[in-house]
């Protein structure tokens, strides 16, 4: 029970990484505040939940528009009367070389996966500055670290969220809030499983092929990520400021021969 009493704020966590860690925050003791735009999904996610036992409630909010961030958060707090971990978790990914990429794709990769960690921290952060605790959470990606192929406008935001990561916590920790990132690898979600099938003829061979990025010669799954990010959110990485840390099998660091 490692989340016992706290009460953590996950968007996008409707299916895939969001979902998993959802799942764990409530099975260790956490009241979980599932966030997504798909009403049937985060329903889903709650209903999880609460037949593991755990404690729910999902808020519907478009993480880009300032009003329904706005209402999330003070129906959180009304609901709860805190927020104590905040996991920007929602995002999107974008394919193709920037002179590839037309500007409206480009803008919404913008304003979903950056403007996306922006207003859900903007509305909690004063709530935690008056507490004088807390542990936000950034997804950026192990594409902040490196170059990859056709992956402008995504590595473009990951690499923002990572900058605003590091920013972020010198502007807080006289608050005693902490802000971490997380830099995954490839995880097979149910976005990048439906991507293989829908971008290759051969979904099996594009799976091989991005095995070999990995020196674990595998791909990573939700649950790892979701790990974690029970990590950052728990009393143990209360030594933990401004970090990113890595799930992605040894992409950044390692070489195979």
């Amino acid at each position: 029970m490692r989340l016992r009493e706290k009460v953590c704020l996950i968007t996008g966590s409707g299916s895939g990484i969001g979902q998993s860690t959802a799942l764990l925050f409530a099975r260790e003791g956490a009241t979980v505040i599932v966030n997504d735009l798909d009403e049937e999904k985060g329903n889903s996610t709650v209903a999880q939940i609460k037949e593991g036992g755990g404690e729910g409630l999902f808020l519907r909010a478009d993480v880009t528009d300032p009003a329904q961030v706005d209402d999330m958060i003070s129906e959180a707090l009304a609901q709860y009367g805190r927020i104590d971990v905040l996991f920007n978790n929602a995002g999107i990914s974008g394919v193709g070389a920037l002179h590839e990429v037309e500007p409206e794709v480009w803008d919404r990769v913008m304003n979903i996966n950056i403007r996306g960690v922006y207003l859900p921290s903007k509305y909690v952060l004063p709530h935690m500055m008056e507490r004088k605790e807390g542990s936000i959470i950034n997804m950026s990606s192990c594409i902040a670290e490196i170059g990859l192929a056709r992956r402008a406008s995504y590595a473009a935001t990951k690499g923002a969220v990572l900058a605003l990561t590091k920013s972020m916590q010198v502007d807080y920790a006289p608050y005693g809030i902490r802000v971490n990132a997380l830099l995954p690898g490839t995880i097979l979600t149910p976005f990048v499983e439906n991507y293989l099938r829908t971008s290759y003829e051969d979904p099996e061979e594009a799976i091989a092929s991005i095995k070999t990025r990995q020196l674990s010669g595998e791909l990573g799954r939700p649950e790892d990520v979701a790990k974690a990010a029970l990590f950052l959110a728990s009393d143990e990485s209360k030594f933990m400021m401004g970090s990113p840390l890595y799930i992605d099998g040894g992409v950044v660091f390692g070489k195979n021969a």
